[in-house]
């Protein structure tokens, strides 16, 4: 019996096993992350964030950055510069921009399901707020909010500045759970912004022809959003499992 309760405590508290700091977060995940420079039709510049989401070169930010682009490159966190960046894909409902540059082998970042996010998670973002490369901020999930058309965002606490736009949002696995794109304005208006949930961006690239990079590991796997909520919750309890096989597989060495 002790045995039995002892592996139900450890599954039940397996989900801490997967999660990192914010170090590991930034380090494993600020390679991906980069600054887009933009060039619009008045001759005015502007700068926004996005990251990498496929190796060869296919790039997720929020579709307001290339609003009236004329062109468009990238800098990454080495300092490294792109060629122009064309735009692939826009979806205009929940503001994301897919853009395509010449590049192969470039580091991504890993979208968790975002169908998971509960109020008062723990966040991690990844940012270039006023051009300030690869800022960390933290926070939290401050409520899962739906508009009057459907669609989600998630509104979170984590700092978010002119720039930020595009910006990965990291659960406590070093995944992405949302990009940040905007905030309330205005005096007496403290940390309240806001950001579009991941899932959406794994429909788009789906859309695009193009695999997303989903987490294969962590308690959250990403699982598509039109799974039974049975069979969702049955492979949380076998992730849960394998956790506790692993620790103590561990315990035994």
């Amino acid at each position: 019996m002790k045995k039995i309760f002892t592996v139900c405590v450890v599954s039940l508290f397996s989900l801490s096993l997967y999660a990192k700091t914010r170090i590991e977060i930034a380090e494993e995940n600020s390679p991906a992350v980069v600054a887009i420079n933009v060039l619009r039709n008045d001759g005015t510049t502007f700068t926004g964030t996005g990251f990498v989401v496929s190796s060869d070169g296919i790039i997720a930010t929020s579709r307001h950055v290339t609003d009236d682009a004329l062109f468009l490159n990238l800098t990454f966190n080495t300092g490294a510069v792109s060629g122009q960046a064309h735009i692939l894909n826009l979806n205009k409902q929940v503001d994301l921009a897919l853009l395509k540059i010449a590049a192969r082998d470039l580091p991504t970042v890993h979208l968790a399901d975002s169908d998971y996010v509960l109020p008062g998670q723990e966040i991690t973002v990844i940012g270039n707020p006023r051009r300030l490369q690869n800022t960390i901020s933290s926070g939290l999930i401050s409520q899962v909010r739906k508009k009057a058309n459907g669609v989600l965002w998630h509104q979170i606490s984590a700092p978010i500045s002119p720039s930020s736009s595009g910006s990965p949002v990291f659960n406590e696995q070093g995944n992405v759970v949302g990009i940040a794109f905007g905030s309330y304005k205005g005096e007496g208006n403290q940390n309240l912004n806001f950001a579009v949930p991941s899932n959406y961006l794994t429909e788009m690239l789906r859309k695009a022809g193009y695999p997303p990079p989903l987490a294969k590991d962590g308690a959250e796997q990403a699982t598509p959003s039109n799974v039974p909520l049975w069979e969702r919750f049955t492979n949380h309890l076998k992730l849960c499992w394998e956790s506790t096989c692993r620790l103590l597989n561990h315990n035994r060495e």
